[in-house]
């Protein structure tokens, strides 16, 4: 039992340590849970804060598809840079491809990786763990004349018991994002 209880202390000591540098120092936010890029328009944007006070972070940011692919019909820029301490940056997203279909809204996805810096003060003599934080969000490009406004689009759901399972359709333009679910009383597993 005594050799159970040691490795246990110290990971529960390491985890604590971990999360509690982590609350302390603050990090990177991105300035929304997702991205609207309306399809007429020439840019989007998205702000990344780094609420850290000492810590400079390394941001990659680029677009990928719904299959997970790099997408290179969109340009972000910067796709490198540097966060400074307690700063705010700015990413501007551009669409340059062919044309995406005009009768619903088409699914991206927008992925910012932030490297934090090591300091050579810290590192001397120390073994130091560095975590990279990739956040990925969605990106959705609307077409501008859909046939109905995004408040509508969850009229347009439709569920199906299938055996055991729940089917959803969904025949507005817009996707939708449920959460939250219930059948028969029972919460169902959020999916996302």
């Amino acid at each position: 039992m005594n050799t159970l209880i040691k490795p246990g202390l110290f990971l529960a000591f390491i985890l604590m340590m971990v999360s509690a540098s982590a609350n302390a120092s603050g990090g990177i936010a991105l300035g929304a849970t997702r991205v609207i890029y309306p399809a007429d328009a020439k840019q989007t944007s998205l702000a990344i804060t780094n609420s850290n006070k000492q810590e400079r972070y390394l941001i990659n940011a680029w677009i990928e598809n719904a299959n997970g692919q790099k997408e290179k019909t969109f340009a972000v820029t910067p796709p490198l840079f540097v966060s400074e301490p307690a700063s705010e940056n700015t990413l501007r997203i551009i669409y340059a491809g062919p044309a995406l279909p005009a009768d619903r809204e088409s699914l991206f996805y927008m992925n910012v990786k932030a490297i934090p810096s090591v300091s050579k003060k810290h590192q001397d003599g120390n073994n130091v763990l560095q975590l990279a934080i990739l956040s990925r969000i969605k990106l959705f490009v609307r077409p501008a004349n859909l046939a109905m406004p995004p408040e509508e689009a969850l009229s347009q759901l439709r569920f199906e018991r299938v055996g055991n399972h729940l089917k959803v359709s969904n025949a507005s333009p817009y996707y939708v994002t449920l959460v939250n679910l219930k059948l028969g009383g029972q919460t169902l597993d959020n999916l996302m």
